[in-house]
């Protein structure tokens, strides 16, 4: 029959990702007559718990190259853009998110700009991104554990107890030598 224990350990106790898109303006100081390109940069962000869900806050910079003046001149505008999600995970054996989880937030896809568009002096553009939670919660292990345990060896002794006799008096005859 086999005998169990229980440890408890830290593990990943739930996992998801999420993929969203943002729609961000900007309006530049002088109005655009064509987008040369737009970038993505500084993406900060970290999760908390919210009542049993995850609430990502996070935030970036989004540059836009613009021409004007009859597409003879070129300028950048930059803004930044913050963001608030709420995640609900499913989490494994019916394990809760507590204070004590840890939540570990990862930028799956960096965010990138798609679909960008100039309407009344303003760029209008989406900013897609995913990003993936892990919860890392503690939780219990089952082993199996052998009760029978090999005993010990004995280790005999290769030197007789004759042979230390013999030793000792070796030595005590070249000391009082």
């Amino acid at each position: 029959m086999a005998v169990y224990k229980e440890i408890v350990t830290k593990a990943v106790i739930g996992k998801g990702k999420k993929t969203s898109v943002s729609s961000c303006n900007i309006t530049p100081e002088i109005t655009p007559d064509t987008v040369l390109g737009c970038w993505v940069i500084n993406h900060e962000f970290n999760g908390r718990n919210n009542g049993g869900s995850v609430n990502v806050t996070g935030g970036f910079d989004v540059n836009v190259w613009y021409s004007y003046d009859n597409n003879t001149k070129t300028s950048v505008a930059t803004d930044h853009f913050n963001y608030s999600e709420n995640m609900n995970l499913k989490l494994k054996n019916d394990s809760k998110l507590t204070n004590t989880s840890e939540i570990i937030v990862r930028s799956l896809k960096q965010p990138t700009v798609t679909d960008v568009k100039i309407e009344n002096g303003q760029v209008s553009m989406n900013v897609e991104k995913e990003l993936g939670i892990e919860i890392v919660g503690d939780t219990m292990v089952k082993v199996s554990v052998e009760e029978d345990e090999d005993e010990y060896e004995i280790i005999e002794d290769d030197v007789t107890k004759e042979d230390m006799e013999k030793i000792d008096e070796e030595v005590k005859e070249e000391y009082l030598d």
